[in-house]
This record gives structure tokens, sequence and C-alpha cells, in this order.
């Protein structure tokens, strides 16, 4: 067994999945035997911790984020990971909800962003957000995971109002980049874990 073998066998075991599991992209890379998996590996156990978030925090932005790339194997991941974490129902249909809710929002809002007619920002949405008014898990974290489902599917007018809306809210710059980056190495593992 060559060292490639063994990391994608402690990285998929370490999710939950069989030390077997291949997708086609593990499957290039272990016959290639490329160094990017250890990073791979590095870098999704960093999704972990942080310094600025809770553990619970890093596993319902996971969550939210594996959620949002319809990813099974690492929304399963999460959902446990959360629950260990001390994660109650609500808040991890909390991060489901704000995951499906943003995938709408983001549409709408690039769309209104890219056409900049003024015609479109006088038309109402029409996007029931009520779960934005009293979110379980805060309206800071909330605009948190709205701020990183925004950056992950690239709503540039939603990543500014999340953003805007968290400094207003005494939400620090580091907190906003880690979150970001949390959310930025979970959509990196889906792309190898599907």
């Amino acid at each position: 067994m060559n060292e490639s073998t063994e990391v994608i066998q402690e990285f998929v075991q370490s999710i939950g999945l069989d030390a077997n599991y291949r997708t086609d992209s593990l499957t290039i890379l272990e016959k290639g035997e490329s160094r990017y998996l250890r990073d791979l590996k590095l870098n999704f156990t960093s999704t972990l911790t942080s310094e600025y978030l809770s553990a619970k925090e890093c596993a319902l932005l996971g969550l939210s984020v594996a959620i949002n790339n319809n990813n099974k194997p690492l929304t399963l991941y999460y959902t446990q990971y959360a629950e260990e974490q001390g994660a109650n129902a609500a808040e991890l249909a909390e991060a489901a909800g704000c995951a499906s809710l943003l995938a709408s929002n983001n549409v709408f809002y690039r769309f209104r962003h890219f056409t900049q007619k003024e015609k479109y920002t006088q038309i109402p949405a029409r996007i029931r957000m009520q779960i934005m008014m009293k979110p379980v898990t805060s309206k800071e974290f909330f605009e948190l995971m709205s701020l990183v489902i925004s950056a992950v599917n690239g709503c540039e007018m939603c990543v500014n109002a999340h953003e805007d809306s968290l400094i207003k809210l005494g939400t620090t710059e580091e907190r906003i980049f880690d979150a970001v980056r949390i959310g930025s190495l979970v959509t990196s593992a889906g792309k190898i874990i599907f």
C-alpha cells in the first residue's frame, strides 16, 4: 500500500466512510500519488476548529455548505459532528433552511445585480424570508451562515449586504474571514468526496 492510499483511507474513515470508498477524483489522485491528498485531509480537518468560531458553529457552517452543495456524505458527517458539539434539531434545521433560502436569494439578487436595471429593484421579490427574522442560532450567526453561502454561490451583492450587516452587529473581520475560509474548504472537499 502506498502513502496516497493510506492518506485516503485515513481521510475517508475520519468522515465515516468505508476505507475502500473512492470517487473518480480520489482514484485519479491515488493513482497519481498526489501530494495534494495530504493537503486535502489537513484542510478538511481545519474546518472543525477556529480561533474565532466555536466547534458547534464550525459544524453548522460545514453542514449548511454541504447541504448547499448537495453533498450527501459531507451533510451526514457535519450533521453528526454538529450533534456531537451540542447542536439541537432546530439549529440543524436552521442550517438546512439557510442553505435553501440563500440558494434562491443568491440567484435572485445576482440577477438584479447583473442586469443593473432600476425597474427590477422596484418589483417586490416575493421571497418569504421569515427564518431570517428570529433565527434560533442568533441573528449574528444566521447572517454569518448567509454570508458564507452567498460567497460559495458567488453573489457579490449578497456577500456585501451580509458582511455589512455583520460589521454593524459587531462581528469581527477575523470571524467573518474564518467562516468564509471554512466554507471554501468544505466546498473544496466536496469536489473529491460526493
